[in-house]
C-alpha cells in the first residue's frame, strides 16, 4: 500500500515522502496515529495544501528536542535499590524507574523511548540512551546505588 508520510518515520522517510508498506501495517497502526495517509489523488492534492504547515510543525518538535537535549546532556540519574552485599539487586532495574528517575530531574520522557539494552542486576554506572526525536538521540548516565535494609 502507498503511503504519505505526515511526519519523519525511521526506515520510512522523511515529511511528504511516498512509501510503500504493508497493508495491515498502514491501517492498524501508521493511520490511526495520524503518522499517514493513503496516497489517493485526493489525498496528494489536500497534502500539497498543507505540506508547509507540517513542516514548520515538524521544525517546531525538532527544535525543542534540540532544546530538550542540551539540558540533558551530562545528566546522571542516580536510583536507590535494595542490594547484597556483593552489590547484586534484590530485583532489575528497569525503564520505568530510568523513567521516574529522569521525571525527578524534571525530564519527561515516554519508556519506549529509552533504550536499554537488558535490565540492571547489579550497581554500578551505566549508559543508557535516550531518543527525543527520530534523529535526536541523547546519551545519560544511570548511577545504581545499593542500600541493606536493617
Amino acid at each position: 500500500m502507498q503511503v504519505i508520510l505526515l511526519e519523519k518515520i525511521q526506515k520510512l522517510g522523511d515529511l511528504g515522502d511516498l512509501a510503500n508498506v504493508k497493508a495491515g501495517y498502514a491501517r492498524n497502526f501508521l493511520i490511526p496515529r495520524s503518522k499517514v495517509k493513503p496516497a489517493t489523488k485526493t489525498n496528494l492534492a489536500k497534502f500539497k495544501l498543507i505540506k508547509a504547515e507540517l513542516q514548520a510543525s515538524e521544525a517546531k518538535i525538532l527544535k525543542n528536542a534540540q532544546v530538550i537535549e542540551s539540558k540533558m546532556t551530562g545528566t546522571v540519574c542516580t536510583i536507590q535499590a535494595n542490594a547484597g552485599e556483593e552489590g547484586k539487586l534484590f530485583g532489575s532495574i528497569n525503564t520505568s524507574d530510568i523513567q521516574i528517575s529522569l521525571a525527578a530531574s524534571g525530564f519527561e520522557v515516554e519508556k519506549r523511548n529509552i533504550n536499554m539494552p537488558e535490565t540492571i542486576h547489579h550497581t554500578g554506572k551505566y549508559e543508557i540512551s535516550v531518543d527525543l526525536h527520530t534523529d535526536i538521540t541523547v546519551s545519560i548516565k544511570v548511577v545504581i546505588e545499593g542500600f541493606q535494609e536493617a
